[in-house]
C-alpha cells in the first residue's frame, strides 16, 4: 500500500509538472500572439489553444465550428487556404500560408498558418500546427514596398519606379507611349527667399495639381528636386499631349499659397514619343526638348521638333 501511495504521489507530481508546463506554454504563446490548433479528420472538429481564440477575436473556450471560422477569412485567403490544404491532405505533407482574417469587431489582421498532416494506415486523421499574428510584419513589409516605389514627400512614384515602368513601355513589342518631363521655373528663388520648408510645401502642392491633371496617365513621378515625369500610353496623340501640357503650365502658374505666403512659379515642359526607341534614347530626346523649352524662356513647351512659349500675363 505504501508503494502504491508513493507511486500515485509520483504520478500526481508528474501531472502537476505537465500542467505547469502547459500553463507556461499558454502564457508564452499568448504573449507572442500565436496559438496552437488541431483539426480532427474527417469530423473537422477543431481544438484551439487560448492564443488561437485571441487571434480570431473570439471568447476563449467558446464553441467553434470550422465552417463558421472560414467566414473570417477574406475571399482570396480562403481560396488559397482550401487549395493548399487539399494538396497537403492529398500528398500527406504540411503547408504554410499567410492569410487575411476579419474579427467579429470588424478588425483586420494577417496570420501565418503552419500545418502538419498526421496519418494512420496511410489515411490523414489530423491536421495540427501553429497560427501566429503577423499583422505588424505585414504592415512593415507593405510600408517598405511603398517606400521603394514612391517619393516620400509628394507620394508620387519615385525615379526607380519610373524607370521600371518606362522600360516596360519602351521594350520591343511593348505598348509605347509618350514621355513628358517637367521642370519648375523660379523654384530656386522660392527656396532662397522663403526657405526649404516652404519650398517643400510648394512641391507637394504642385504634385497634387499634376496628379489631378494626369489621372489617365500611366505614371506620374518625381524624378529629381523640382523635376517631374509623366508617362502616357500609346493612345495619347500629339494634340492631346499639347493640351495636357498647356493645362499643366496653367496649373503651375496659378498662385501658390503655402504657410500663408502667396507667390507664383512656372513650369517648362519637354516631351518625346517612344516610337520604338530605347529608354535612354527616348529620355535624351525628351530631356533635350526640356532644355530647349527652358532656353526659350519661362513656361515653354517643347517636343523634338518644335518649341512654343506660353504667353503669360507679364508678356502681354
Amino acid at each position: 500500500m505504501r508503494r502504491q501511495i508513493e507511486y500515485q504521489s509520483h504520478l500526481i507530481r508528474r501531472a502537476e509538472a505537465v500542467l505547469a508546463n502547459t500553463e507556461i506554454f499558454e502564457r508564452a504563446s499568448v504573449a507572442a500572439h500565436m496559438g496552437v490548433w488541431q483539426c480532427e479528420l474527417p469530423s473537422e472538429r477543431l481544438v484551439w489553444s487560448n492564443g488561437t481564440y485571441d487571434l480570431f477575436g473570439l471568447e476563449r473556450r467558446s464553441g467553434i465550428v470550422r465552417s463558421d471560422i472560414l467566414r473570417s477569412y477574406s475571399d482570396e485567403s480562403l481560396a488559397r487556404l482550401e487549395k493548399v490544404r487539399a494538396e497537403a491532405l492529398e500528398a500527406g505533407t504540411g503547408f504554410g500560408l499567410d492569410a487575411e482574417i476579419h474579427d467579429p469587431a470588424g478588425g483586420t489582421r494577417w496570420i501565418r498558418i503552419s500545418a502538419t498532416v498526421e496519418r494512420e494506415n496511410g489515411e490523414p486523421v489530423r491536421l495540427f500546427g501553429v497560427k501566429q499574428d503577423i499583422t505588424e510584419e505585414k504592415q512593415l513589409f507593405e510600408r517598405m514596398r511603398y517606400l521603394a516605389g514612391h517619393d516620400v514627400m509628394t507620394g508620387l512614384a519615385n525615379r526607380t519606379r519610373f524607370q521600371a515602368r518606362f522600360a516596360e513601355l519602351c521594350e520591343p513589342g511593348g505598348p509605347g507611349g509618350v514621355l513628358m518631363l517637367i521642370d519648375l521655373d523660379d523654384f530656386k528663388e522660392v527656396n532662397d527667399t522663403f526657405g526649404h520648408a516652404l519650398g517643400d510645401e510648394c512641391l507637394v502642392e504642385f504634385a497634387r495639381r499634376l496628379s489631378a491633371l494626369c489621372q489617365s496617365a500611366e505614371l506620374v513621378a518625381r524624378i529629381g528636386g523640382d523635376e517631374f515625369a509623366v508617362l502616357f500610353g500609346p493612345a495619347v496623340g500629339p494634340q492631346r499631349i499639347e493640351a495636357v501640357a498647356q493645362r499643366i503650365i496653367a496649373a503651375a502658374e496659378a498662385p501658390m499659397n503655402c504657410s500663408g505666403r502667396v507667390f507664383r512659379i512656372g513650369a517648362s515642359i519637354g516631351y518625346a514619343f517612344t516610337n520604338g526607341g530605347a529608354p535612354a534614347a527616348v529620355f535624351t530626346k525628351a530631356d533635350e526638348a526640356l532644355y530647349a523649352a527652358k532656353a526659350a524662356g519661362r513656361c515653354a513647351i517643347s517636343s523634338c521638333d518644335t518649341t512654343r512659349r506660353r504667353m503669360t500675363a507679364g508678356d502681354r
